[in-house]
């Protein structure tokens, strides 16, 4: 993986492929590893990127508190790295997130964005309560929430049917550091409600939603989409679409990067 160095830290990348860019940006507790089989597909006909954000990966951590600003300032710093000025941008669960940041700072720079199991709102009351929660479990022991976190993203029956794809998910995980899930968790605690983007922004969007996800209110999500003009993409599984419902995404994301 390529290295750009930026405020300190090193931040990893990749960039394969020609044509059109497409970053993919990773969820919480995950990294770019986690679009391996799908980018095989997405790079044929398009110029793909995939990044480390934060904490996360081999990208260094930035400080005590990850905002979702802070991360899709390292978005920014990539693509101006690459000369990119245009890009679509595919972000699953927090990687949604950093790209509704990027996407508010940079509307011109998008031709797409797609939010794959994540959404446009911000934390709920008790949503941050969780979130504090989840850190206090973190900091007593952090390689129990790795493993119960993870699980808990795929729908009950995946469990066993995904076994070895939530064990390497596991194994991602672990390589974690503590700083950098709690300065995750600490960002999107506070993070921005975005839900303006879905409705007045110039760009095309979509959305991939799981219908049994553990982690997203599916009335919600649905509700956002509202009066707009987002593609909807239902899954029938968990929060792990790329994984637990890979044979409906991967065609969706071929047919919504191919379209202009």
């Amino acid at each position: 993986m390529p290295i750009l160095h930026y405020k300190g830290i090193n931040i990893f990348f990749t960039d394969e492929g020609k044509g059109n860019a497409v970053v993919l940006l990773h969820g919480f507790l995950e990294n770019s590893a986690m679009w391996d089989d799908i980018k095989e597909s997405l790079k044929i006909n398009n110029r793909i990127i995939t990044i480390d954000l934060p904490g996360h990966g081999q990208t260094g951590c930035l400080g005590y508190v990850h905002t979702m600003e802070m991360m899709a300032e390292t978005v920014e710093a990539v693509l101006q790295h690459l000369k990119i000025r245009k890009s679509t941008i595919i972000g699953h669960s927090m990687g949604g997130y950093v790209a509704l940041a990027y996407a508010e700072k940079n509307p011109d720079g998008l031709k797409g964005l797609v939010l794959m199991n994540s959404t446009s709102r911000a934390d709920t009351e008790e949503k941050k309560k969780n979130r504090d929660r989840a850190i206090k479990a973190v900091r007593e022991n952090h390689r129990s929430f790795i493993r119960l976190s993870i699980s808990n993203l795929f729908r009950p029956k995946n469990r066993k049917v995904f076994s070895e794809e939530v064990n390497k998910t596991k194994k991602e995980a672990l390589k974690t550091p503590v700083q950098g899930i709690i300065a995750a968790l600490e960002g999107m605690k506070n993070r921005n409600d975005r839900e303006v983007l879905l409705h007045f922004s110039p760009y095309k969007k979509m959305m991939i939603i799981g219908k049994k996800d553990p982690v997203l209110d599916y009335a919600s999500l649905i509700e956002q989409t509202q009066n707009s003009d987002i593609e909807i993409i239902e899954c029938p599984d968990g929060h792990m679409s790329h994984i637990e419902n890979k044979k409906n995404v991967v065609p969706a994301l071929k047919n919504f990067l191919k379209t202009p």
